[in-house]
């Protein structure tokens, strides 16, 4: 998905990642970060949502919650969303601050004490059981806490394993019995997702949770609350900001954008944010029909990915299909034709795709210096699982 931009904008990360693995430096099944591209993008983004006015909470799921990244963006993006519990944990041992958590994945009620010690900005709620949830414990601690009212997805936009929120006509009523709880405020508005990227173009398009969040917004006003937050992830990337932001939104979650692998960032290798992150693997074995056989371990379903480079001949070879109930044991590639010269067994292969690091079983490679941020030479600055800690 990935391959062709990568090798445009940053053919030094897949120069440093393929001569990482030639070495034994690292083992297949290992996603190489650009740490300097990560940070350049942290400060891109951030800087378009201050000339815009909106506020920005970084998500790091994809990453693999990996330390030096998070740290890298918390530099410029110092708050964070989190995707659940662990991952709020991890992000704080880094050193990032908590922004919003509970948006994708409610925080567990007996999680919830230990996590709103951290003092998030806000925490989202689905439902009212989780804002009686969030309550009683603020109120063990002494404080009101800010919630965000998850709104359920409209029609045909959500995704499987991520349904609920409060439907907009129960909302009035959720905020009457919400707003009676001691221990929360209603601070906002979110839904999922608001932006989807043009399968053509890549040009991220509003669907259609956007006006209902505005609308959803407009209501609690009428109910007299005020200074209410408007987030709306999705697809966000600084192409993405302005529209955002001229529809009334005052939050984003930035994920894929901090490494420049958005659905627009395949299309477009012109877009400001770097390609940050590539896929090493190697050749396992070879069928007896010719086709050859990589390490999987990370080969996201979603990744749509297309095809891998094998360094040693220079040959790109088609990624086959995988259905995406089964586990990738291995990958296979198409057959090399005669001009692409013989596969052999050890082989680097470097592919790029979309991906979600935490749910996989891949080592992660950190690398610094490949665009002179850092004022070194390249280097290899640290390896780590797919949680993010150190190996």
């Amino acid at each position: 998905m990935f391959l062709d931009t990568v090798l445009a904008r940053n053919p030094a990360l897949v120069t440093a990642a393929a001569a990482l693995h030639q070495r034994g430096d690292i083992p297949p099944d290992t996603y190489v970060m650009d740490l300097d591209a990560v940070e350049s993008n942290a400060a891109l983004l951030a800087a378009e949502a201050d000339r815009l006015g909106l506020t920005l909470w970084f998500m790091a799921k994809h990453l693999g919650r990996n330390p030096e990244l998070i740290r890298a963006i918390a530099r410029a993006i110092p708050r964070y969303a989190a995707v659940d519990a662990a991952e709020a944990r991890a992000l704080e041992a880094a050193g990032a601050r908590p922004g919003n958590l509970g948006h994708l994945v409610q925080i567990p009620r007996r999680a919830l004490p230990g996590l709103l010690a951290l003092r998030p900005t806000a925490v989202t709620v689905y439902d009212l059981a989780n804002a009686r949830a969030v309550s009683e414990a603020a109120v063990r601690l002494g404080y009101a806490q800010d919630i965000l009212v998850r709104l359920e997805s409209a029609p045909g936009t959500g995704h499987p394993g991520q349904e609920g929120g409060v439907p907009l006509p129960a909302l009035a009523g959720f905020a009457a019995a919400a707003g009676r709880l001691p221990g929360v405020r209603i601070a906002g508005v979110t839904a999922f997702p608001c932006l989807r990227c043009d399968p053509v173009t890549g040009e991220p398009r509003p669907t259609p949770n956007l006006p209902l969040l505005l609308t959803a917004r407009d209501t609690l006003r009428g109910l007299g609350h005020r200074d209410l937050s408007v987030s709306a992830p999705g697809a966000t990337s600084v192409a993405a900001l302005p529209l955002l932001a001229s529809a009334g939104a005052t939050h984003a979650e930035p994920g894929h954008a901090l490494t420049g692998t958005t659905p627009l960032h395949a299309v477009d290798p012109h877009r400001p944010e770097k390609p940050a992150y590539v896929y090493v693997t190697e050749v396992a074995h070879t069928l007896a029909d010719g086709r050859p056989a990589l390490f999987g371990g990370g080969f996201y379903p979603r990744g749509r990915v297309a095809s891998a480079l094998l360094p040693r001949s220079g040959a790109r070879l088609r990624v086959a299909d995988a259905p995406a109930g089964n586990i990738d044991y291995y990958r296979l590639l198409a057959a090399p034709g005669a001009e692409a010269g013989a596969v052999r067994t050890g082989d680097t292969a470097v592919l790029a795709f979309r991906t979600q690091i935490f749910v996989t079983r891949s080592t992660v490679a950190v690398v610094a210096g490949l665009s002179g941020l850092s004022g070194g030479s390249t280097r290899l600055t640290g390896l780590y699982d797919s949680r993010g800690r150190p190996l």
